[in-house]
C-alpha cells in the first residue's frame, strides 16, 4: 500500500466529466441554447420550490439518512449509493449525474471517501451548493493512516459523538437553503444529536461486556479506525482504509499471525466488501490449527437492505455492536 492517497481514491473518471459537462451545460453551447437551458432549469427548480420541499441528493446511505433527520418534511432526500455499495470504488453514471444537477443541495461525506467523483463534486460546486459534511470536524480528532502521508482516514461515522458533530454543518446547509425552515432544522437537528450521544453511550456500555483482552476486531478492510480509537477496540484489517488497495497473501499471512497469537475467535465480513480474502483468512488460520469463525457480516460503507435490522444510522451501529459482542465476549 505505498500508493498515496491520490493515487488509490482520486482516480480520474473519463466519462464523468463529458456527462456533467453535457448535464450543466458545456462550454460549446451557443448563447440561446444556455438561455433555454437556463429557463428549462429555473422552470425546474420553481416548481420543486412549490411543493414545499428542498430536493438533496446525498452520496452515501449515512449522509442520506443523516440529512432526512435534519431536514424533515422540508425536503425530499435521495442516495445515489445503495446497501452494499462500496464508496471508494463507485462510478456515478450518467443517471447520477443528471440528479446531482437537478438538486438543491448536494450533500457528501468528504475525507476522499468518495474518490473517483472530485472531479465531478468540483464542477457542480460552479452551479449549485455542494458541502463535504466531515470537511470541519476537528482535525485533532481525524485519524491519519501513515500509508496515506497527509490524507485522514474518511470513516468518521464509526465513532458516533464525533459524527454527532456533523450535524451542525448539515443544519447550516439546508437553512441556507430554505432560511424559512431554520428554526425547524435546528430543533430536529438537535434531537438527532441527542439520539447519536445515547448511541454512543449505548455502545460504550455493551462492549464492556467483552474482555478487554478478547476487544480485537478483524475485518475486510480498516473502515473501524473510529470506532477502535473511540471504544478501546484493537481494528486489525486486511486490507487499507481504502478498497481500491487489493489483499495480498502477506496482508493475509498477517493477520493470520494475530489471530493465531491473540486466539481471536471470530472474524467479520463486510457487507460492501467481498468477502473471499476474510476466508482466505479462516483457512490459513485452519492450515496453522487456528479454528476462527466468522462472527457475522458488519456494514461499514453502506448501510442494510430494507428488512436487514440496519436500514438507518443507528440501527446499523446497533446491529454491528450486537455482532461484534455477540461473537467476541
Amino acid at each position: 500500500m505505498k500508493n498515496t492517497l491520490s493515487k488509490a481514491l482520486l482516480a480520474p473518471l473519463a466519462l464523468a466529466p463529458i456527462v456533467l459537462a453535457a448535464a450543466l451545460g458545456g462550454a460549446g453551447c451557443s448563447q440561446d441554447a444556455r438561455a433555454r437551458k437556463t429557463a428549462a432549469g429555473q422552470s425546474a427548480r420553481s416548481s420543486i420550490s412549490a411543493t414545499g420541499k428542498l430536493r438533496v441528493v446525498a452520496t452515501t446511505g449515512m449522509v442520506a439518512d443523516l440529512a432526512r433527520r435534519v431536514a424533515g418534511e422540508h425536503a425530499t432526500v435521495e442516495a445515489l449509493m445503495g446497501p452494499g455499495v462500496d464508496p471508494h470504488l463507485y462510478k456515478p453514471t450518467a443517471g447520477d449525474v443528471g440528479k446531482l444537477s437537478r438538486a438543491d443541495l448536494v450533500l457528501y461525506n468528504g475525507l476522499h471517501l468518495e474518490g473517483k467523483m472530485g472531479q465531478i463534486f468540483a464542477r457542480l460546486a460552479r452551479r449549485r451548493p455542494v458541502v463535504a459534511i466531515a470537511a470541519k470536524l476537528p482535525k485533532a480528532r481525524l485519524l491519519s493512516p501513515p500509508e496515506y502521508p497527509g490524507a485522514h482516514d474518511p470513516h468518521v461515522w464509526f465513532d458516533a459523538e464525533l459524527w454527532s458533530r456533523t450535524v451542525a454543518r448539515v443544519v447550516e446547509a439546508l437553512a441556507e437553503q430554505r432560511p424559512a425552515s431554520r428554526a425547524a432544522f435546528a430543533r430536529n437537528g438537535e434531537a438527532y444529536r441527542g439520539e447519536l450521544l445515547a448511541l454512543d453511550r449505548w455502545v460504550v456500555e455493551q462492549l464492556a461486556a467483552i474482555p478487554k483482552r478478547r476487544r480485537v476486531l478483524v475485518t475486510a478492510h480498516d473502515a473501524f479506525g473510529y470506532f477502535g480509537k473511540r471504544y478501546a477496540v484493537e481494528v486489525v484489517g486486511l486490507q487499507g482504509i481504502s478498497t481500491t488497495s487489493k489483499a495480498s497473501l502477506k496482508d493475509i499471512k498477517r493477520v493470520a499471525d494475530v489471530i493465531v497469537a491473540r486466539k481471536v475467535p471470530a472474524i467479520f465480513v463486510e457487507s460492501s466488501v467481498p468477502r473471499r480474502t476474510v476466508e482466505a483468512v479462516q483457512a490459513a488460520c485452519a492450515s496453522r490449527g487456528q479454528a476462527v469463525r466468522i462472527g457475522g457480516e458488519l456494514y461499514s460503507d453502506a448501510l442494510g437492505p430494507r428488512g436487514s435490522g440496519a436500514e438507518t444510522y443507528l440501527t446499523m451501529v446497533r446491529h454491528n455492536v450486537r455482532q461484534i459482542v455477540e461473537a467476541l465476549r
